[in-house]
């Protein structure tokens, strides 16, 4: 029988999980067997009656750092488990931007390995040392890495295989084709005097399909033109 796709979490919160993910699609998934989450408290791998995980910065400075044989540890416990083809990924500012095309690949494979860093961050030597790989949400701090670690696992369950009721939904999202999704419309017909595209109301499936492509590109091209860009590049093939 093939292993379920697994999500390991390294964290010094496991309460933090499943949290919105026993909920909602990734929660009936979860609960079907789809999927699997796996949370381990970094504490356990502490060296000490006290469990301490972290230490002063050399060099001095504010706050406190992540330790590099604690961690170690928890990472080498994990990969131990979750095999070698399970890519392992610290969250932190610094790292590769995290997209829709990387989703789909963790949606392919067979898990992913999530160190969340807490306080000033790790002891760098950690990833110089193990095939860790740091991947960032965006331009922002966090105050650790769980948040960042519960929207890439929802980014990723709700690609797998049996997770959404209809596939189409999951292809039309924003991104998947390198465009903003286009907008949508139910009912009533008309709301505060404002009517729905008569386009949507003529059953002229071409035309629709049409419809939605312009405005998904008209979207993309007014609200983020650096993914205008590289669409266009690609539908081009410039890049």
């Amino acid at each position: 029988m093939v292993a379920p796709w697994t999500a390991w979490v390294l964290t010094l919160f496991p309460t933090m999980f499943p949290g919105p993910l026993g909920e909602s699609l990734a929660g009936a998934a979860l609960k079907k067997g789809i999927w699997r989450l796996e949370t381990v408290d970094i504490r356990g791998f502490a060296g000490d009656k006290h469990r301490s995980v972290d230490d002063t910065p050399f060099g001095g400075g504010p706050g406190m750092v992540l330790r590099a044989d604690v961690l170690a540890r928890s990472v080498d416990g994990i990969a131990a488990d979750a095999g070698p083809e399970t890519p392992i990924f610290y969250l932190g500012p610094r790292g590769r931007p995290f997209d829709q095309p990387l989703a789909r690949s963790l949606a392919e494979g067979v898990g992913v390995v999530l160190l969340c860093g807490r306080f000033e961050g790790i002891d760098e030597r950690l990833l110089e040392a193990r095939p860790i790989e740091e991947v960032s949400l965006g331009d922002f701090v966090l105050s650790g890495g769980e948040p960042a670690a519960l929207a890439i696992i929802d980014t990723v369950v709700r690609l797998l295989p049996g997770v959404t009721g209809d596939p189409r939904s999951v292809a039309d999202d924003s991104f998947e084709r390198g465009l903003l999704e286009y907008p949508q419309y139910t009912r009533p017909r008309e709301w505060e005097g404002r009517t729905v595209p008569e386009v949507l109301l003529s059953g002229h499936h071409e035309r629709i399909s049409e419809w939605r492509r312009e405005q998904a590109e008209r979207t993309t091209r007014t609200r983020r033109p650096d993914l205008w860009e590289r669409y266009v590049g690609t539908r081009d093939g410039t890049r």
